[in-house]
Parts: C-alpha cells; structure tokens; sequence
C-alpha cells in the first residue's frame, strides 16, 4: 500500500505540472476552435479600480486616452477609499470622457466593481489595473474576438518590460510564460480558466455581480462567462506591459494571496466542482485544483518512501535520498551564488517557493478575512 501511495504522489505531482500541460498542447493541436475576430467600432468603458494611486493615475489615464480605437472611449475611476491625492488627480479628465466613483469607505475591488457595472451603459467592458502600460492597440485587439458571438470575455497578455527581467525577475517571468501558454492552449480549445486582472474584457450583459469579499475577479468573473455559456478567449495582441518582481518578499505576498483566492473561489462558486454545470471542469480541475493539493502530495510521497525505506532494498533508499537532496538543494540553492546560476537548481527552488505559498495561501484563506483589500 506504501507503494502503491509513493506512486500515486508522485505521477499526480508529474501530471499536475508536466502531464496536463502538455496533454493540452496535443489537444489544441488537434481540436483547435478559431475565433472569429472583425474590427470593432462600438461605444467601450475602461474601468480601472484605484487606491492611493496619486502617483500613477494621471499616466494611467494618459495612456487609456492614447488608445488606437475608433468608436467612443469612457473611462471610469474608482476610488476606494483613497485619502490621497487619486480623486483630485480624476477629476481634472472630467472633460476628456473620465469619470470619478469616489468611493468614502475602502472595501476591495470587487465591491467598486458591482457598483460601476450597475452604472455602465456601453455593450463592452475593458478592465485593467493602475500599474501596467497598455500597447495602443491592447483595447481594439481585445474587442475583434466579440465579432464572434460565442466569445464572452477576451484576455489580454501581461509582458514584463525587458530591463525588469534580471536575477530573481527572471523566475518569474519563466514562470509567467509558462502559465500563459497553458491558458493560449486551453482558449484555442475552448475558454481560458483565469484571465489577466491586468487587462480583460466582457460584454457587460453577461456580467453578475460577485461577492464583495472575492479576491480573484479575474478567475470568477470568466468563469460566471463560462457558466452562460460562452466562450472566454486569450489575445496575445493585448498587451499589458508590467515589471517583474525583483524581491522574493513582494513576489510571495502577491502569490499567497492569488492562491488564498484559488481556496476561497472554490467556496464562493463550489459549482465549478460540479462536471454537470460546468463544462470546463476537466481543465479547471487539472489547472486550478490539483495545484492546491501537490504540498499534499509531495508529502505523502516523501512520509511513504521514508516507511519503504526502512524495510525494503536499496532502491527505495536511493529514492529517500534523491528526495532529501532536492529538497537541499530547493532551500541552500537561493542561497548559494553558485549554485543559483544553474537552471536545474532555480527550477527546484521555484518548485519547492510555490508549494510553500499553496500552504501559506490556505492559511492566509482561514485566518485574514481581508485579504480582497489589495495594497
């Protein structure tokens, strides 16, 4: 039985990072779905959630208004909360078509969200958030793929800025590429399972409001699209341009938080666990929920080979130290300027950070009940 758990635990950590993905990309080579996509001209409002944001929103207006798009272009600010300078800097665009939300109480994103949807009139809804810079095509890419009546919501591409993407930058910019090729492979099937907060779309009528308390709105509002029956889609000529992070520090809080919201999207929405409602659930499933269970894995794998071990031959013995070295090697190998040049060592220590932030994230699920208010 030992065995059988050791083998159980480790192919279900292979499939998780290795098998489905790849799975996946056979898949999209063979039942490709093509999206129809036709320029567009119909009326459009970028909504853009602020807070304390005095220092970026003026160039973040800016570069909403620079857009390359043909027909009319609202946008709306929402402040939640900001005792800084955000809604002063807001209302000196009043007459170029932006409009201020002046939220008095601070209460998340997801709260300023169900409010301004109630107000926005336009057919299309573009979000995105203060820090990234959009490319002037990033708004009329995303709403071509609505000339096709299957497509609910589009996402865009988030891109680090090359000068960004040194030393520690660089994990994360592999992990991040690495992440949206699974999401191009699962829109060329059929529909994305999360899209970029950073910069998506929807037709307003499909759009329901979500609990005020959510902390991934780029994960439950697809997936509400998903639920009607649409199609949610990824465009690569969408681009939001970002930095990478280049401390572990503030790259952990941000995961932590994005896999508290994975927890708790499974109690907001636990429908999505229901393969009769759901039609994405395989995909879902293998993206989202298996990712949450690998530090479970990885220890039942670890405890069944350390009881094998001790009874058994030389090979179950060589497997425990094989184990044991590269869980060194995950936690010295940051530490050791040598070592940290070499790929297999920064892959296992990626590795072995993302299942420590799975474990922290459940906790920070428990424990924070405001976790939906982002700094």
């Amino acid at each position: 039985m030992l065995a059988e758990v050791f083998a159980l635990s480790t192919a279900g950590i292979a499939f998780t990072y290795a098998g489905y993905p790849l799975l996946l990309a056979f898949a999209a080579r063979h039942r490709e779905r093509p999206v129809h996509r036709a320029p567009t001209s119909a009326p459009v409002t970028i909504v853009i959630v602020a807070y304390n944001e005095a220092e970026r929103i003026g160039a973040k207006i800016e570069n909403c208004l620079a857009q390359d798009y043909p027909g009319k272009l609202r946008i709306v600010v929402a402040s939640d909360g900001s005792d800084d300078a955000t809604p002063d800097i807001v209302r000196r665009y009043a007459d170029r078509s932006v409009h201020l939300f002046p939220f008095p109480e601070r209460r998340g994103k997801a709260a300023c969200l169900n409010d301004v949807l109630a107000a926005c009139m336009d057919e299309f809804i573009v979000f995105c958030d203060v820090r990234q810079r959009l490319e002037p095509q990033a708004v009329a890419s995303l709403l071509a793929n609505f000339a096709d009546p299957e497509v609910g919501a589009v996402s865009g591409e988030l891109a680090f800025e090359s000068d960004s993407v040194t030393g520690f930058g660089e994990g994360v910019d592999a992990y991040w590429r690495y992440e949206k090729w699974i999401r191009r492979n699962e829109a060329r099937i059929d529909s994305v399972i999360g899209v970029s907060g950073a910069l998506y779309s929807l037709r307003r009528p499909l759009w329901q409001p979500i609990p005020p308390q959510t902390i991934l709105d780029d994960v439950l509002v697809p997936m509400n699209v998903v639920l009607q029956g649409r199609r949610v889609v990824f465009e690569p000529q969408a681009v939001a341009w970002d930095r990478a992070s280049t401390q572990a520090a503030q790259e952990k809080r941000r995961k932590v938080r994005t896999l508290a919201g994975n927890f708790q999207l499974l109690t907001l929405r636990p429908s999505l666990l229901l393969p009769w409602r759901n039609r994405l659930f395989v995909p879902f499933f293998c993206h989202k929920v298996l990712r949450l269970v690998v530090p479970l894995l990885m220890v039942a794998a670890f405890v069944s080979n350390l009881l094998i071990a001790r009874h058994h031959d030389r090979l179950w013995t060589l497997l425990l130290l094989a184990q044991v070295a590269a869980y060194a090697l995950a936690l010295y190998g940051p530490r050791s300027t040598a070592l940290q040049r070499r790929k297999p060592v920064r892959l296992l220590a990626s590795f072995f950070q993302l299942n420590l932030c799975v474990v922290h994230g459940f906790v920070e699920f428990l424990t924070n009940r405001n976790a939906h208010r982002w700094r």
